[in-house]
């Protein structure tokens, strides 16, 4: 039988954590060689290659970052047992890694994941975002709980995922105090020609926005295109152009960017899923954000 060597693990862990050789030396009061050869004899021992660099410092390799987390996770319980057996709650919290896709505006992202920090267990909340495909890829390896997306699993990557489709919503125009005055009246024949900031092509937004101005023969002035929403959202608040959100979260993006609703794209929504390797949700967390997403 194949043991664990937890020593190798804990210089490990701590080389991850500290994110260089020098900080983890210090703090182990080992010398930096002696901490190298023990973390090579841990990645011969898991065929596995932990670490990359990256300029001045070590990154985690995807395998590394598993292993990492399970590291994490068993000496938070060496920690635990530690308290435990002084007499001290532990008040360990629960820890929920999201994915979040790039594609996923950052307030909708902040509003799905809200729930998950409203239960009696305090929950340590770990997001990391990237390209649907990476991330997707990523959760093959169960570097992540959940992924939270615009779209099901893309069926060209091969991994076993599941979708859990937390809800959808509807999609309105804004833009700041002079453009709704001018591009209100006649809406939505007003957006002929009008200043428009897009998400990019490759999103499923902004296909679904391309076909609703074609359906309605309005040709509006594409003045910018922006794979990130927040930015698209701080040129509407400039004035640039009118930009698109969506109908859950009008209000904070009213009230954050100064900008006001100029109409709703009937037809036009949004679905938000949740992707996971289970069938079913089992993480206290992931199963708070679905049911208040459906229940929203």
């Amino acid at each position: 039988m194949d043991w664990l060597n937890y020593h190798h693990l804990l210089y490990f862990w701590v080389v991850a954590r500290e994110g260089s050789l020098r900080r983890a030396s210090a703090e182990l009061r080992l010398a930096q060689s002696t901490i190298s050869g023990q973390i090579r004899a841990l990645e011969r021992s898991l065929g596995e290659q932990l670490f990359t660099k990256s300029g001045r410092r070590l990154a985690l390799t995807e395998v590394g970052r598993t292993v990492y987390r399970y590291a994490d996770e068993i000496f938070g319980i060496g920690r635990e047992l530690q308290d435990a057996l002084k007499g001290r709650p532990s008040g360990r919290p629960l820890t929920l890694v999201v994915g979040v896709a790039d594609v996923v505006p950052k307030l909708v992202a902040r509003r799905l994941l809200e729930p998950a920090l409203q239960l009696p267990t305090p929950v340590r909340l770990v997001c990391r975002e990237d390209k649907p495909d990476r991330l997707l890829a990523e959760l093959a390896v169960h570097a992540f709980d959940i992924v939270l997306a615009d779209a099901p699993a893309i069926p060209s990557i091969r991994i076993r995922a599941f979708d859990h489709l937390l809800g959808e919503s509807g999609i309105e125009l804004f833009g700041t105090a002079e453009l709704a005055a001018r591009h209100r009246k006649g809406f939505p024949r007003s957006l002929d020609g009008a200043p428009m900031l897009l998400p990019t092509e490759n999103t499923t937004l902004r296909r679904s926005l391309d076909q609703w101005f074609a359906s309605h023969d309005i040709r509006p002035n594409l003045v910018g295109e922006f794979e990130d929403s927040a930015l698209l959202q701080v040129f509407g608040q400039a004035g640039i152009g009118i930009f698109p959100a969506h109908s859950f979260i009008a209000d904070e993006v009213k009230r954050q960017y100064q900008v006001l609703p100029i109409g709703r794209l009937h037809g036009v929504r949004e679905r938000f899923y949740a992707i996971s390797v289970e069938r079913r949700l089992k993480h206290p967390a992931a199963v708070a954000i679905s049911r208040a997403a459906r229940a929203r």
